[in-house]
């Protein structure tokens, strides 16, 4: 049974459209991401969901909870880490756990969350005294402090050094395992092929697709690129004429060969048969920036 179920949602903003008929499902236990560009629409929609904006059109359900009718029962099952919070400069880590504690009849024991995300040692410390990555990681503290089934993360490691974000994304992991359901928004393409089950992309509030990471690079036809500078000139029909080969294309000194299955072997052994060496040889697969190009028209920035 799904632990969220989001039906032909809307919501207008004067004469913007910021959520355009978008429908998705999220399954117990999973790390659902939602992807998309700075504008796209995430935030709105996961703000919807969370019963924090008011929907123009569609159906949420929330644990069968519909956010616009029960709001008290809905943050009994939801936690919200949204990339817009902020606490008083002058509250320390405790105090901010223990508060947000205080609203919970059965809350976790925040000095067990605190020692979980790794804060114990910032226990008495400002808020304002807390680096971006530790600001993130209390965030999150607090929006698991009310044991909820779903937790939604929005831009969790915007503006964090890679090592912060690659410790928050452990912590993700981590809440994932204990049995949360995670919604995740997001618009790094390496966190959401690092940590998502499954992505909804979104451009301009609307739904391009849903499906896990290596479900949307298949779309495209997956396949991998090869990159090199050959030795000699050579007639491109070689390559061309393989049945591993899609596409060739001269980029300045270098060629650029696109295919499937074993691309790079069959090309090697062709050019070899010619006197070919491809020096500099690089080799990518399609990834979910690629398929987010192909799909949307445009770049993730």
């Amino acid at each position: 049974m799904n632990v969220i179920e989001v039906a032909n949602l809307s919501k207008r903003y004067k004469d913007h459209v910021a959520v355009d008929d978008v429908s998705f499902t999220v399954g117990p236990g999973e790390i659902f991401g939602i992807l998309g560009p700075n504008g796209a629409g995430k935030t709105t929609t996961v703000e919807c969901v969370a019963g924090l904006r008011e929907r123009d059109g569609g159906t949420v359900r929330v644990a069968g909870i519909d956010p616009a009718d029960d709001k008290a029962a809905l943050h009994r099952v939801l936690g919200v880490q949204l990339q817009s919070a902020a606490l008083p400069e002058k509250i320390r880590v405790w105090e901010a756990l223990d508060l947000y504690a205080s609203f919970y009849d059965d809350p976790a024991d925040w000095r067990e969350l605190m020692e979980r995300v790794g804060l114990a040692d910032k226990r008495d410390a400002f808020f304002s005294a807390l680096s971006g990555g530790q600001r993130q990681r209390l965030s999150v503290a607090l929006a698991l402090v009310g044991r909820p089934r779903v937790a939604v993360l929005d831009e969790l490691t915007t503006g964090l050094d890679p090592q912060a974000r690659r410790d928050t994304w452990e912590l993700v992991e981590q809440i994932r395992d204990s049995g949360v359901t995670i919604v995740l928004v997001t618009h790094f393409m390496e966190e959401a092929e690092r940590l998502c089950d499954r992505i909804a992309l979104i451009d301009a509030g609307r739904l391009v697709a849903t499906d896990t990471p290596d479900g949307l690079v298949a779309r495209i036809g997956g396949g991998q690129r090869m990159r090199f500078r050959p030795s000699a000139d050579f007639d491109v029909t070689l390559l061309t004429a393989l049945p591993e080969v899609g596409d060739v294309l001269r980029d300045g000194g270098h060629v650029v060969v696109t295919g499937t299955g074993d691309l790079v072997p069959a090309v090697t052994l062709a050019l070899a048969a010619h006197g070919v060496v491809p020096a500099e040889l690089r080799v990518d697969q399609a990834t979910l920036d690629d398929a987010f190009v192909a799909l949307t028209g445009r770049k993730l920035r």
